[in-house]
């Protein structure tokens, strides 16, 4: 227990924990826990839910035969306390010491945009290659996801100097539930570093989800990150990854500019990319129970927090400050600093 307590409070710079465990340790030991959880189509995650819960409930019944209630309680109260202790142990180890590392933003060459102009300028953009890429995505959607998508994170890793992770395939768990009720559309698995990805989650969304997974596969923690490399992931994928990635920033754009402009970019998209940014309305809400979303959501923005990211929950919305302020080579490859 001691050393799980001291292990979140104790600050650690960011640049050792980039020197010493993203860009050293953790690829090894992403090589390793994916490489192996790919053997098998279910997710290593669930047994150890299962498992766990199975064991503690177990002896708690063992306890309470043994001894009076009050007592058998305490003892499983401080079981639970000291497994847990282990869990997030190995949670840092594996792979929640990446949440320490050097922040994307620190790391890119950025220029000082006027954010509204670059958001109008971008969600223009964004308009014109949703329209042109519908048709050729349309006739390629399937659950299914091409090697081009796996060779698109490995190009989007190597533009940061990162190491391609081995990348998970994608796999259903007994989480889908809460999933779905929560509006989560994919997980990566912390420990046997695995991508979940929730049933519901439509073909055309699919590339970028996994791709997001993907991106926290190669250490990449932020969810804000996460998601700027898994755009450029999906950039660099097939047309139907391609489609996927743009609409998803023009959802993610619909919140950083005005009503008139909004308006005039919804406007302005074909009745195929409408139709899809519609069938994501509706799936979300089929399936999402408000009072489970928010609940979850607070839990989560906590984990962030507890896990020093400052943002909590709203950094996945840092997507789009990486797109307007990073300055791109030719076809959006993203300039680092020296």
């Amino acid at each position: 227990m001691g050393a799980a307590l001291v292990s979140a409070i104790v600050p650690v710079p960011q640049a050792a924990v980039e020197r010493g465990y993203s860009l050293f340790l953790y690829p090894r030991i992403q090589f390793v826990m994916t490489t192996a959880s790919n053997l098998v189509p279910f997710a290593w995650l669930d047994v150890l839910l299962i498992a766990g819960l199975a064991a503690w409930i177990g002896l708690f019944v063992r306890d309470l035969r043994a001894q009076t209630g009050l007592a058998a309680t305490g003892r499983a109260l401080l079981r639970g306390v000291v497994w847990l202790s282990a869990v997030y142990l190995a949670f840092l180890s594996l792979w929640g010491l990446n949440y320490r590392r050097v922040p994307l933003a620190e790391k890119l060459v950025t220029e000082r945009n006027d954010l509204q102009s670059a958001a109008r300028r971008v969600g223009r953009l964004t308009v014109v290659r949703v329209n042109a890429l519908h048709s050729a995505s349309a006739a390629s959607r399937s659950q299914a996801l091409g090697p081009e998508l796996s060779e698109g994170i490995a190009a989007a890793v190597a533009d940061l100097h990162l190491d391609p992770p081995v990348v998970g395939r994608p796999k259903r768990t007994v989480l889908n539930f809460y999933f779905q009720r929560a509006g989560v559309d994919g997980m990566t698995d912390p420990f046997f570093l695995e991508t979940l990805v929730a049933d519901d989650v439509l073909p055309f969304e699919r590339p970028f989800v996994v791709a997001h997974e993907w991106s926290h596969l190669a250490g990449i923690a932020d969810e804000g990150d996460a998601n700027f490399v898994g755009w450029l992931a999906c950039l660099r994928g097939s047309p139907a990854d391609q489609y996927s990635g743009w609409l998803f920033l023009f959802g993610e754009l619909m919140r950083a500019v005005g009503r008139s402009d909004r308006e005039a970019l919804q406007a302005a998209l074909d009745p195929g990319p409408r139709s899809d940014l519609s069938a994501i309305r509706d799936r979300l809400a089929r399936h999402v129970n408000p009072r489970v979303s928010v609940a979850g959501w607070r839990v989560y923005d906590s984990y962030l927090k507890a896990n020093r990211v400052e943002a909590g929950s709203a950094s996945y919305f840092g997507v789009v400050q990486l797109v307007l302020t990073t300055e791109f080579r030719g076809d959006w490859h993203p300039r680092l600093r020296p």
